[in-house]
């Protein structure tokens, strides 16, 4: 702003540096492509040479594209070839996801019956995120684990719609075919030749099949499937809601 003083992001690492400091951007990835996008990926390459007192940890969700913002492996990138440590949260086991819930409401001196911990558990599958979404909710007095679950899917509704809107600024037919392939497949088209059937019966046309690929592999690389199942029992849900837009 005018009359002050501005400084870029690299600039401002450097002064904290003076001291031992850790910054998180969490979401990382959805800078990928985004304005500041450059400057971030300068200014964490310039740290990663010249700031010895600062820790950056970048969170994401959607694995494949937080990769491709990081630029790791692209001569590219600034960070190319820049060492970084990945630490991954796999789904809990039932025993795992139990204990995680048990040992988080003692940290917080809050006793909640077995019950309620193992209907948690139940409706989320061992998803770290969504057993912390739940417990939180349940600590600000939602009891009703049914109304946080129908929270938790319109969390994940909304998060595939805004996945289907970015596609339609690039293409009507494009976004209209994702929540199609996102549709079929949490419907139990479980291989390609199903989602390739599924798709053609709702479009009532032949589908190109380097089209629905390239949808297939996008939503691979975002987390949201592996092997046409949903990683995510949230997104099935929510993909089972999803309006197909006209074209």
């Amino acid at each position: 702003m005018e009359g002050r003083e501005q400084i870029n992001l690299a600039e401002l690492f450097d002064r904290l540096d003076e001291r031992r400091i850790v910054i998180a951007f969490d979401e990382a990835q959805r800078l990928r492509g985004g304005p500041l996008s450059g400057e971030v990926l300068n200014a964490l390459a310039h740290a990663y040479d010249f700031d010895r007192n600062i820790t950056f940890i970048l969170t994401g969700s959607e694995v494949g594209l937080l990769y491709d913002f990081i630029g790791v492996e692209d001569p590219n990138s600034p960070l190319f070839g820049r060492y970084f440590h990945e630490v991954r949260i796999d789904r809990f086991t039932r025993d795992e996801s139990i204990d995680f819930l048990r040992r988080g409401f003692r940290e917080l001196d809050i006793d909640v019956p077995m019950s309620i911990i193992e209907e948690i558990v139940n409706a989320f599958d061992g998803i770290p995120g969504w057993l912390v979404y739940a417990a939180n909710a349940y600590i600000r007095g939602v009891g009703d684990l049914s109304m946080i679950r129908e929270a938790a899917i319109n969390e994940a509704l909304n998060e595939l719609e805004r996945l289907i809107r970015t596609k339609a600024n690039y293409s009507a037919i494009n976004a209209r075919r994702t929540a199609l392939v996102l549709r079929c497949i949490a419907s139990g088209s479980n291989t390609w030749s199903k989602v390739v059937k599924c798709v053609e019966d709702s479009e009532g046309v032949t589908v190109s099949p380097t089209s629905l690929s390239n949808i297939i592999r996008t939503l691979e690389r975002l987390g949201v499937i592996k092997d046409y199942e949903f990683l995510d029992p949230m997104y099935r849900e929510a993909a089972m809601r999803l309006s197909v837009p006209n074209y």
